[in-house]
């Protein structure tokens, strides 16, 4: 399995009426995650993009168990529990500076050609840097 974590700080504008984190913005939390845990590997969003792979949001599963604050330090947990075929499974938690469990959810994203607008195989560029972390 591969694990990753990436911190971020709740900003003012990304909290609701009562302090608390706006539901929604759950979903782009994830997004950090993901984003930052690629990179970890050595790989890019936008690298993917370039090599003619988009990857779209398939489904997106979210349990909150306590609020986040404004100003709160969330490390975000990214793990990718299996090696991706045509899909990708991404599980997050994300915990507060005290290490409360705030948040847990899942997204599951689908590689694309781009050029056919097809679902395709993960691309090797992707499995090679995973594969290590599969491998017992």
């Amino acid at each position: 399995m591969f694990s990753s974590e990436t911190q971020l700080r709740v900003r003012y504008a990304e909290t609701d009426q009562m302090g608390y984190v706006y539901y929604g913005n759950y979903a782009a939390f994830y997004e950090v995650g993901r984003v930052e845990s690629l990179r970890q590997i050595g790989l890019s969003y936008k690298l993917l993009e370039d090599s003619g792979i988009m990857m779209p949001v398939l489904e997106l599963k979210c349990k909150y168990i306590q609020p986040a604050r404004y100003d709160d330090l969330l490390t975000i947990i990214t793990r990718i529990p299996e090696l991706p075929k045509v899909r990708c499974r991404f599980e997050y938690e994300i915990r507060n500076q005290e290490g409360n469990l705030l948040n847990q959810g899942e997204t599951t994203l689908v590689f694309i050609d781009m050029k056919t607008n097809r679902p395709k195989a993960c691309p090797a560029l992707l499995e090679e840097k995973l594969i290590p972390f599969f491998e017992v």
